[in-house]
């Protein structure tokens, strides 16, 4: 047995590690509570930053830009494009909300109805024209201008015919004075099919659109009757917005449907000459200083129209529910 000496052990230093590492890893844990509460911090604020855009953006309260004005003499510009239907940006309710404001506004010297367009409701188009002609009474001393960019055709030129006056693009494609109705029948699909159509009506007449049905003659009559009338309405609003102006004596296919170009309906008088929007303001209306007081929709109406409109039109047409339409 040998006695070796050991030397003792210094438990101070043994605390003091103790100690040391009990307090890095209480700082650790605060550290790490400090980051997340920083990230937390950082991420509610992102939050509150998109829904603050997305609020700005669908509000219709916070809109920039609209109803626009100017302190100033300018030429009012409204925009007519894509469809005229209930609805769509070129309903006759915008349409003629933005030509009363235009209008009423004290520094207009003229409006300029910027028309791309391939026309669309008949009703639409009537509002619109009728409103234009009460305006002209009532503001005499305002000129109402029709620009045709790209298409003025069938309803858009219904509503350019209310116009003082008429211009275009050398190669713009004005016209289409005509009315359709379209759809589809489906009655030998059925046969094939072997699929049974069954509709309970309680009047004569009152399936005769429908496309799963054969067609009866005498509908069939009738149906051309409506859109003949409809189409002699067209052609009355034009005779009397373009008055002499207007060369269908010698060329009565001008009321066909047929549509021409800039070049050519200047020849026929379907419009007073050639020239784009800026060109009007600066040229005829003598005020180059341009305003737009087109009513712009919010993105939130843009979304919900889509999504709804769309699904009933297309189910309107699958049904052969479709109107009479000016294109």
């Amino acid at each position: 047995m040998s006695d070796e000496w050991k030397a003792p052990v210094d438990e101070s230093k043994d605390d003091r590690s103790s100690w040391k590492l009990l307090e890095k890893t209480l700082l650790a844990g605060v550290q790490e509570q400090r980051r997340a509460r920083r990230w937390g911090i950082f991420f509610k604020l992102l939050t509150f930053i998109y829904l603050f855009g997305a609020l700005a953006l669908f509000s219709p309260a916070l809109q920039l830009g609209k109803g626009k004005t100017a302190r100033e003499s300018h030429t009012a510009v409204i925009n007519v494009r894509g469809m005229i239907a209930d609805e769509e940006s070129a309903s006759a309710d915008n349409i003629v909300g933005a030509l009363r404001a235009a209008f009423e506004d004290a520094n207009t010297k003229g409006v300029i109805l910027r028309i791309n367009s391939p026309g669309g409701s008949p009703v639409q188009s009537g509002y619109i024209y009728d409103e234009i002609r009460r305006l002209r009474g009532e503001y005499p001393a305002i000129k109402v201008y029709a620009v045709i960019t790209d298409l003025g055709a069938s309803g858009a030129y219904y509503i350019a015919s209310a116009a003082d006056e008429i211009y275009a693009d050398k190669s713009s494609l004005v016209g289409s004075i005509g009315v359709t109705a379209a759809t589809f029948g489906f009655v030998d699909t059925m046969e094939k099919l072997g699929v049974e159509r069954r509709v309970y009506t309680a009047g004569e007449h009152k399936a005769f659109l429908d496309p799963f049905q054969p067609e009866k003659p005498e509908e069939t009559r009738f149906w051309r009757s409506v859109l003949a009338t409809t189409h002699q309405q067209f052609i009355d609003s034009v005779k009397r917005g373009r008055g002499e102006r207007l060369q269908d004596a010698q060329h009565p296919e001008l009321f066909s449907g047929l549509i021409w170009s800039g070049e050519q309906a200047l020849e026929l008088g379907l419009v007073d000459g050639l020239g784009s929007t800026a060109y009007v303001a600066r040229e005829v209306v003598g005020e180059p200083e341009i305003v737009d007081f087109t009513v712009k929709e919010s993105p939130f109406d843009r979304f919900t129209k889509k999504l709804g409109t769309s699904v009933a039109e297309r189910l309107a047409i699958l049904a052969g529910l479709q109107g009479p339409a000016l294109r």
